[in-house]
């Protein structure tokens, strides 16, 4: 029986009926009427949802098992005149002792929607159904999926939760520890579970794309000193200076705050959560979805990961996606470098088959699924309740995969120890920016978006004063030490910005460099932007004219890096940076 492609162009809502099909004994979507269907019968009750009749208990399957929810009646729904000829089909019993479900009339046909809008309002049903259900069967499987779940505190290093008027940053971990049966040919032996593999997950304010930042592990980067509750107490492990990024994990203690910690250091970004995932998670979560299709482009036996497999599409879960997950000396470089590649072209994947008609109309895979990923993954305490869970999940998985990119922080070799990286500075700036300033990696195009620029570029047009007419006091509200006399340095040096003085800090500090100027020092204000590349949204006129001898006031924020760069993020994708879109399949090399 196919439910999966029924129904699809008439309008009707994949939960308005289920039925069991006799030859897998699972119940799924039945979207057309059943051939030979009486007339009568089109004004029938539809029938109960599985979750009604058969929701599972904790230590229950998913639905289309056999347990029964307590208090609920099985077999006769009722009978009578008036409800349409159900015959004998209220008491008749399939192998296995299973109850079938009543026939049903037709709903009515709802007006049409689109194939998107039907996977959204599915997606939520799913999640209802699996989450809330009918009475206490309800409130078991929500306790069931609560008790799946493993969390660690944020200890404070996060925004406290995602919000839904503002971009969402999510920090996905997988670390390298080797627990759990089969594991013990991966990773280091004996390792605290480093942080291996590191995506930060960036979601629009408007929901309409993503970016998923890889941070490689051999990164030479400063650690933080990160207060780390542990064992009811809170201990403040001390940071380390020129370390590889995955010691931000695991190493003296450190746990996944630390690591939201050196991740807002390092790009500038506050992190909202995280998840951490093991070598359990990949092999348990690419069994529940049934397989993820990846794609060579040559033949790979790889000793180290055991990865063995031909040219061309397979179809890979388990241990065999893991094993694929760990390869790195047969691709590319043999670098981790090439490694990220292939686990960003398999997680592109991966997405796709999770919004694919073929997961979300199906209930046992949708359970299955729920079940492995609260089991696998370890989650910050502000996501450790399911319901909050499945909110940050609707949250993700709103964006369309075409418009989610996959892209590395851009390095280069380090100098003193060719077995690590350190940053590109300017071209992992421009990357940090654009996530910054949510600017999309991915063509996006809205005509909001568009009138909106238009009116802040207003700002930037119009006559510019010399140089030398420019008058400043520079601040430092959250720049790195020093950083107003070196724009104080780089003004009057290169720029000729004479009239100008560094005032130390700021009374208080800003999230972003900004300049406050009158409307009269307009056009001062936009030669200075132009100089420094600020945006509109930088620029904060007030409402009363000042004086002739009047300074602007420019307070140096975080995004403050250095005197002379930039400080727009740039409209697109600086060249060289390694990218993955979503929506594409890329062959392995």
């Amino acid at each position: 029986m196919d439910a999966q492609g029924r129904g699809r162009d008439e309008g009707i809502d994949p939960a308005d009926q289920w039925v069991l099909n006799p030859d897998t004994g699972d119940y799924e979507l039945r979207l057309t009427p059943s051939p030979g269907r009486s007339s009568a019968s089109a004004g029938a009750p539809e029938a109960r949802t599985p979750g009604a009749r058969r929701t599972p208990t904790p230590e229950a399957a998913p639905p289309g098992d056999r347990a029964s929810v307590p208090g609920q009646r099985s077999g006769r729904r009722g009978s009578g005149g008036g409800r349409g000829d159900r015959g004998d089909r209220d008491d008749a019993r399939k192998p296995g002792g299973r109850a079938a479900p009543p026939t049903t009339g037709r709903r009515k046909a709802k007006p049409k929607k689109s194939r998107k809008k039907k996977a959204l309002v599915w997606t939520g049903g799913v999640l209802a159904f699996l989450l809330v259900g009918t009475g206490t069967a309800g409130y078991l499987v929500y306790q069931h999926f609560n008790g799946n779940i493993t969390a660690l505190s944020t200890d404070g290093a996060g925004t406290g939760g995602f919000s839904k008027d503002r971009a969402i940053n999510v920090l996905v971990i997988g670390t390298d520890k080797r627990t759990g049966e089969g594991n013990e040919g991966y990773g280091d032996a004996g390792s605290v579970g480093h942080a291996d593999t590191n995506i930060l997950f960036h979601v629009s304010k408007d929901r309409t794309n993503a970016t998923a930042l890889s941070i490689p592990r051999d990164l030479i980067t400063d650690i933080p000193n990160c207060p780390t509750k542990l064992d009811g107490e809170t201990k403040d492990i001390p940071g380390t200076t020129g370390d590889r990024f995955n010691t931000s994990l695991g190493q003296s203690d450190r746990t996944p705050s630390c690591t939201m910690r050196t991740v807002t250091e390092l790009t500038g970004l506050e992190v909202d959560h995280f998840m951490v995932a093991d070598f359990n998670a990949v092999k348990s979560l690419t069994t529940a979805v049934g397989g993820v299709e990846v794609c060579l482009a040559k033949d790979i036996d790889d000793k180290d990961s055991h990865l063995k497999l031909p040219k061309g599409k397979h179809t890979i879960e388990g241990e065999e996606a893991l094993s694929f997950l760990r390869t790195r000396h047969s691709v590319g470089f043999g670098s981790d470098l090439s490694r990220i590649e292939i686990q960003q072209q398999f997680l592109s994947s991966l997405m796709r088959k999770l919004k694919s008609n073929d997961t979300l109309t199906s209930p046992t895979k949708m359970w299955t699924l729920a079940e492995a990923a609260t089991k696998a993954l370890t989650v910050d305490d502000k996501i450790s309740d399911i319901n909050q869970l499945r909110k940050l999940g609707m949250e993700l998985a709103s964006v369309d995969p075409k418009n989610i990119t996959f892209a590395t922080v851009p390095v280069r070799d380090n100098p003193d120890d060719a077995a690590t990286v350190v940053l590109d500075d300017a071209k992992s700036e421009k990357v940090f920016s654009m996530m910054r300033e949510d600017v999309s990696f991915t063509a996006v195009e809205k005509q909001e978006k568009a009138a909106a620029k238009a009116k802040n570029d207003a700002k930037l047009k119009g006559e510019k004063a010399a140089a030398g007419d420019v008058r400043v006091d520079v601040y430092n509200g959250g720049a790195p030490a020093g950083s107003a006399q070196a724009a104080l340095d780089w003004l009057q040096n290169e720029e000729g910005v004479l009239k100008s003085a560094n005032q130390a800090n700021a009374s208080e500090n800003v999230k972003k460099t900004q300049l406050v100027y009158a409307p009269n020092q307009a056009d001062q204000a936009r030669r200075l932007a132009d100089m420094m590349g600020l945006t509109a949204s930088a620029l904060k006129p007030t409402k009363t004219d000042a004086g002739e001898m009047d300074p602007m006031t420019l307070t140096l924020g975080p995004d403050f890096t250095e005197a002379g760069s930039p400080l727009s993020a740039p409209g697109k994708t600086p060249e060289g940076v390694q990218r993955v879109e979503a929506d594409k399949t890329v062959c392995a090399e």
